[in-house]
This record gives structure tokens, sequence and C-alpha cells, in this order.
């Protein structure tokens, strides 16, 4: 393998630890969804609680995103910050 090949190479691969590091994005957006879904749910039941329902729902997105930050933030290393670039 030429140094063309082997560089080429360390880029496609690159590339693919990126995409692998955002699979961390998925699991963000179910979390979301599971969390609103039960607030919304419980709000629905007994809407004297929604204040209280309300903020901890809020909390609870923070986070579940700050996941997806984090995953965001090692696949732009993954692709910018590494070595050998």
């Amino acid at each position: 393998m030429d140094a063309e090949a082997a560089k080429i190479l360390i880029i496609g691969l690159r590339y693919i630890g990126a995409g692998l590091a955002m699979t961390g994005a998925i699991g963000a957006g179910a979390g979301v969804g599971i969390v609103v879904n039960g607030a919304v749910q419980a709000m629905g039941r007994n809407p004297d609680a929604t204040p209280t329902i309300q903020t901890n729902m809020i909390l609870g997105i923070a986070f579940a995103e700050a996941v997806a930050i984090y995953a965001l933030a090692v696949a732009l290393i993954i692709l910018f910050a590494a070595p050998g670039a």
C-alpha cells in the first residue's frame, strides 16, 4: 500500500468513526421523546401538578440533549483535531 492509499484509508476511517460517534444522538432523541411522552401523560392525569412536572421534564430534556452534544464534540474531534490530519 502506497502513501496516498494509506492517507485515503485514514480519511475514510475518520468519517466512519465520526458517524459511529454520532449514534449517541439517536439515544438522545429517543430519550427526549420518552421524557416528553411521560410528562404529557402525567400532566393530563393531574393538571394541578403541571408546574412541577414541566420543570422536571425540562431538566430531563437538558440532560438527554447533553449526551447528543458530547457525541457531536467527539465526532468533531475525530474529524478535525485528531493527530495525523
